[in-house]
């Protein structure tokens, strides 16, 4: 029996307003302080808190969108930062060549990671478990030694940008608080795009494909195209999360897209909960804000990072998004 009918039968009618704003209260109290971070000045230095707090936006886009295939589609990609890096050499490039318009440089971006998706994606989603896993690193680690051969735009050192981006011809990306709202601005409608699709006839597909594709496949539905969709349009929403970090940093590198990378997307996508509204957001946010604090305690807080995320995993099944729905008694659907 649907949660409808159990109401009704317990006589009280299901109120489908009031399960909608229980499900996206946590999105919206995210999104609220999130907007509120500039007033918040008791934070520290306006200059120090939101190049931070813009560089956890721009990774929990990107986070949102690799758990559109990981948590949804069940594809485990271990190349993904690949698209953050392309997304971040086309701006760069482009940027370099004369051509700073965001409405110029925004096209080119999304053409270029959906052709590498595209591509990549027929051939990797012809697998699947460990081999699907091996064939997106080895796409990702081509990207990255592709990108290391760019000697015309620094090669190893990376490409330094002296010009910004301009958004009609104004600088707003170059300054920071430009470049937070238009970040989150992004992020919003990355994460309602994307829970959009996860909701559709779609996203239903998809999350049987995971299930079974055999039984998926055998009710009629391309399982192979629904797969390879959901594939580029991640690619995409990855790369625009590599222009707006290219944005930030003004500087594009190979790092970006390593393998090492790609592990600590998933990992955002773990420890905030695999397949949840919110889980990729809070493990981004999460992931970033330890990595701050941590690092300034010791060189090496990974070895302080590591042990908690074994703690989640082990004691809080499905992460940050289930722990934070024991505690509110179920009274939240994070």
């Amino acid at each position: 029996m649907s949660e409808a009918v159990i109401s009704q039968a317990d006589g009280h009618p299901a109120n489908p307003f009031a399960q909608l704003a229980r499900g996206y209260a946590v999105s919206v109290i995210i999104f609220l302080l999130l907007a509120a971070v500039p007033l918040m000045g008791f934070l520290g230095p306006e200059g120090f808190v939101l190049p931070l707090v813009t560089r956890m936006m721009i990774l929990a886009l990107a986070a949102v969108a690799l758990d559109f295939i990981l948590g949804h589609g069940g594809l485990v990609s271990f190349g993904h930062a690949a698209f953050i890096g392309i997304g971040a050499y086309v701006a760069g490039i482009m940027i370099t060549e004369g051509h700073s318009e965001t409405f110029l440089i925004l096209p080119a971006v999304l053409a270029v990671t959906a052709l590498f998706a595209l591509v990549t994606g027929i051939v990797c989603l012809r697998t699947s478990g460990v081999y699907f896993i091996m064939i997106t690193l080895a796409f990702g680690q081509m990207a990255f030694f592709a990108a290391s051969s760019l000697f015309a735009y620094g090669g190893d050192d990376g490409l330094t940008l002296w010009d910004g981006a301009t958004l009609f011809g104004s600088a707003v990306l170059s300054d920071d608080r430009g470049l937070f709202y238009i970040t989150l601005a992004a992020l919003i409608a990355v994460f309602l795009l994307v829970q959009a699709f996860v909701a559709s006839r779609f996203g239903r597909v998809l999350r049987a494909a995971k299930a079974n594709g055999t039984r998926t496949a055998s009710l009629g539905f391309d399982v192979f195209r629904v797969r390879l969709v959901a594939y580029v349009l991640a690619g995409m929403l990855t790369g625009l999360a590599g222009f707006l970090l290219s944005a930030q940093a003004e500087f594009v590198s190979p790092a970006a897209m390593t393998w090492q990378r790609s592990g600590e997307l998933i990992i955002m996508v773990v420890l905030g909960g695999i397949g949840t509204r919110n889980g990729a957001l809070l493990g981004a946010i999460t992931f970033v804000a330890l990595e701050h604090f941590l690092s300034d305690l010791t060189h090496d807080w990974k070895l302080i990072f590591g042990p908690l995320l074994v703690i989640v995993v082990l004691y809080s099944r499905g992460g940050l998004a289930a722990l934070l729905t024991r505690l509110t008694g179920g009274a939240v659907r994070v």
